[in-house]
């Protein structure tokens, strides 16, 4: 059951169903484009097609009612979907009696809550937009840890949304009692990880152009995405440390490669000496994999 609990925004679907609808509303596009982007359609979800219809249409439903722009259409489905009753059987089959009734609560709890009109609804929020970055994208930095080693890491993106701005950093494999340059860091290696991929191998190559450039780096794997390591330091608490980083360098990963595989996040620079102390071992626990610089960057 692809779902965290029995709550209306619970799991994958609902958050994207949701969260989609007001990251529009948020960007001050209007309702009929909304509706246009996020159709209310029924959709083929498989074996559980009335289960998954049921977490679309109450989210969807949530979302609509709380902008002020819920239809009676909508409301009508939302009846219809609490009748069939799919998601308190899914829930009591697959956990237990308790788990189903707890849904059913939270079904009827908002079917009296969108049945009344919203005397207040949610104002379009405006998140500022940071651009006075402490790095930049493709930003090559170095820094030292205890033990007198420098170590290297890439800022492979910086992401904004709903007002958080993280910086994406990607370890290198780099130890070096000198600061790295550009050359040093080409002889080096990337963190990341395998993807297992169900398509053929044009298709493969045709979604990530240059994966098969890696293939042989792990023949026993066979064909793969790759994805990259990636920790995440947010812009706020990148302040208190940011002056333990120096930028050597830019270092462009290849726009293909910057697919991220696994994401951490890191709040302060003691969490970086947890990491990088012995990076190696980090590899070994999480299962990472070292892919040469220079098959995943541009010189």
């Amino acid at each position: 059951m692809a779902t965290d609990g029995v709550k209306i925004i619970d799991g994958d679907l609902a958050h994207d169903t949701y969260w989609g609808i007001m990251d529009l509303y948020d960007s001050n596009v209007d309702i009929a484009t909304i509706k246009n982007e996020i159709p209310f359609v029924r959709t083929e979800y498989g074996m559980e097609e009335d289960f998954y219809h049921e977490i679309f249409v109450t989210s969807y439903a949530l979302a609509f009612w709380e902008i002020g722009e819920l239809t009676d259409d909508i409301l009508q489905e939302v009846k219809s979907v609490i009748k069939v009753g799919a998601g308190v059987k899914v829930w009591t089959e697959q956990a237990d009696a308790k788990e189903g009734k707890a849904r059913q609560k939270e079904l009827d709890k908002l079917l009296k809550k969108i049945s009344q009109p919203n005397a207040k609804v949610k104002a379009r929020k405006k998140y500022r937009k940071i651009t006075n970055f402490h790095f930049q994208v493709d930003d090559l930095l170095t820094f030292k840890l205890k033990d007198n080693f420098y170590r290297a890491i890439i800022c492979a993106s910086i992401d904004q949304y709903r007002g958080e701005c993280n910086y994406m950093l990607t370890p290198t494999t780099y130890k070096s009692k000198t600061k790295p340059t550009i050359e040093d860091i080409f002889t080096y290696d990337i963190s990341g990880i395998t993807i297992g991929a169900g398509y053929d191998r044009e298709t493969i190559i045709e979604m990530q152009p240059g994966v098969e450039t890696l293939w042989p780096l792990f023949p026993y794997i066979g064909e793969f995405f790759f994805g990259l390591v990636q920790q995440g330091v947010d812009h706020k608490s990148f302040i208190d440390f940011k002056d333990k980083f120096e930028k050597v360098g830019t270092l462009k990963i290849k726009d293909s490669f910057k697919k991220s595989g696994s994401t951490g996040g890191i709040g302060s620079f003691d969490r970086f000496e947890n990491i990088f102390e012995d990076y190696d071992k980090e590899q070994k626990i999480f299962g990472y994999k070292k892919f040469p610089v220079k098959l995943l960057c541009d010189r």
